[in-house]
């Protein structure tokens, strides 16, 4: 029972499926479990994988994303480390263990309850709206943005990109079902270009009559 419990990471962070996030470890419990994924991967173990856990204030989400470490990009002396994860399963947690330095749950992993992938027709919409927001945001007209399919989970893979508030990207993780998933994205877009668009023309302005605003 013991070597079932996930350990846990609470953090004011998010992390959705295929989604790369580089962590900077520095506490002694997060030394010791870090070291214990990664000796478990050296050999070939279960036990590879932890579990980010959005923590805001005193209150722990019930679902979270496991993250399996990719590489250490930096030690250092004191036994700090950079590391570079990727989200893989979700999960829901059934109840919390606090007998090791770091916390520890039991949980249920999920998958959606439908299809994971969208139509074609969504899946290029989307994609349009997610390609014209990136280009706003790095302001560059011609960047290309390369979706590879199959288009599986494409609401978290377009979501991981964009700066969206915590709680939807919670609102994302949690739901079960990839068209819903999608439609709130898409939505997202349709309000963040808009946002861009409005920034655009305060700019351009704010640079008319020579007034720069702060």
């Amino acid at each position: 029972m013991d070597n079932d419990l996930l350990p846990l990471f609470p953090l004011e962070v998010v992390l959705l499926p295929q989604e790369p996030l580089p962590l900077h470890i520095f506490e002694d419990r997060y030394k010791t479990m870090i070291g214990e994924r990664l000796q478990a991967q050296a050999v070939g173990a279960s036990q590879q994988e932890f579990g980010i856990v959005l923590l805001k204030g005193q209150s722990l989400s019930n679902v979270g994303c496991t993250a399996r470490i990719v590489s250490v990009t930096r030690r250092y002396e004191d036994g700090r480390m950079d590391i570079l994860t990727l989200g893989t399963r979700r999960f829901e947690i059934l109840l919390t263990n606090d007998e090791r330095p770091y916390l520890r749950g039991a949980v249920d992993y999920f998958e959606d309850d439908g299809p994971d992938s969208p139509s074609d027709a969504a899946a290029t919409l989307a994609i349009e709206r997610f390609t014209s927001a990136m280009r706003k945001l790095r302001h560059a007209e011609a960047m290309p943005v390369h979706l590879s399919r199959p288009y599986r989970h494409l609401s978290f893979r377009l979501a991981a990109s964009l700066p969206f508030e915590l709680e939807f990207k919670q609102q994302l993780l949690t739901l079960r079902n990839e068209p819903e998933r999608l439609r709130l994205v898409q939505r997202a877009l349709e309000i963040l270009l808009e946002q861009l668009d409005r920034a655009q023309e305060s700019q351009k302005k704010a640079g008319g009559n020579g007034r720069v605003r702060h």
